[in-house]
């Protein structure tokens, strides 16, 4: 702007107002995670509603964008926050013992670990339910955990865990009424076809699995499953029957792998109607265990974690 020919006052902009943020930079750990499950898993300290506040007022951004809850975060995204003294403060550098997908009120999505049960099976075995209710002790949340749908001991990823009996009610009849429109990630031996459905009786009952071959490794292959009715082990008994059992499914002709806790079975995306938020869709990150075991079966880790975003 040129100087005023009356005062000779010259026109100088304001400084920059430099706003300090936190940065961090998303892992495996997190990838296909929901923004606020992130947040919540940095400052796991921090009030019920306050990851959710901060994505609400801009303070929390990825990629430099305005976000949502429910944003999937994809491996080396960048996750800024507004620096605070509150927001510093609640920033844990530990990650929590019980990897909660989602939260309110009612129910939780949680991230299992392979090799953990559910429930207590002997003398002082760690279980899940335990885990999660001394979980929930440390954080001073009064509720009784109850499972609303099971994984085996092996397989690992989302499993969802009500906050009382009646909230386990309600969802449970969601189970058996509806499904959860389930995704499981399964490594197998062999090479199958590219599409399959598996329409082997279970106990003399209908049964039905649909998958696709994601990526081939050596001898082995990563499907995307789907189960379609519920029976006991239906996709392990269904896979081994057509000849591709999971890597390290004792049980069902899938080997002894030293290096997995479990088997080679993740539940992947889990989607449900939420009693008054609508439908939401959770996706479980994948294990160290399962994308190693992946990695030395010659399926790499980049290329598989680039498909599991394309899927979600």
């Amino acid at each position: 702007m040129p100087a005023s020919r009356t005062t000779g006052w010259l026109y100088k902009p304001a400084p920059e107002i430099i706003i300090p943020m936190l940065t961090f930079t998303i892992t495996h750990q997190d990838h296909c995670r929901r923004l606020e499950s992130y947040l919540r898993t940095l400052m796991p300290t921090s009030p019920f509603g306050y990851a959710r506040k901060l994505i609400k007022n801009g303070a929390a951004k990825c990629n430099g964008t305005i976000v949502t809850p429910d944003t999937l975060l994809v491996n080396h995204d960048t996750v800024t926050l507004k620096e605070s003294g509150a927001t510093a403060g609640y920033i844990n550098p530990t990650r929590p013992v019980l990897d909660i997908l989602f939260e309110d009120g009612l129910i939780m999505i949680v991230n299992k670990p392979a090799g953990l049960p559910m429930h207590r099976t002997a003398e002082c075995e760690e279980n899940l339910v335990d885990v999660g209710q001394g979980y929930m002790i440390q954080r001073e949340t009064s509720c009784k955990l109850y499972p609303v749908n099971r994984l085996d001991r092996g397989t690992s990823g989302a499993v969802i865990l009500a906050k009382s009996s009646s909230s386990a009610g309600i969802y449970g009849r969601q189970v058996k009424d509806t499904g959860l429109d389930k995704l499981y990630l399964a490594l197998v031996w062999g090479t199958p076809e590219e599409h399959g459905v598996i329409t082997e009786p279970l106990d003399e009952k209908e049964s039905e699995t649909r998958y696709r071959t994601l990526l081939a490794g050596e001898n082995c292959s990563l499907l995307a499953v789907t189960p379609i009715s519920g029976r006991m082990h239906q996709i392990r008994r269904h896979l081994a029957a057509v000849g591709h059992p999971i890597i390290g499914d004792k049980r069902y002709s899938g080997g002894d792998i030293p290096e997995l806790s479990g088997f080679a079975l993740h539940s992947f995306r889990t989607s449900l109607i939420l009693a008054e938020a609508g439908k939401l869709t959770v996706s479980a990150p994948v294990s160290d265990e399962l994308l190693n075991l992946c990695e030395l079966r010659g399926i790499g880790r980049d290329i598989l974690l680039e498909t599991l975003y394309r899927m979600v």
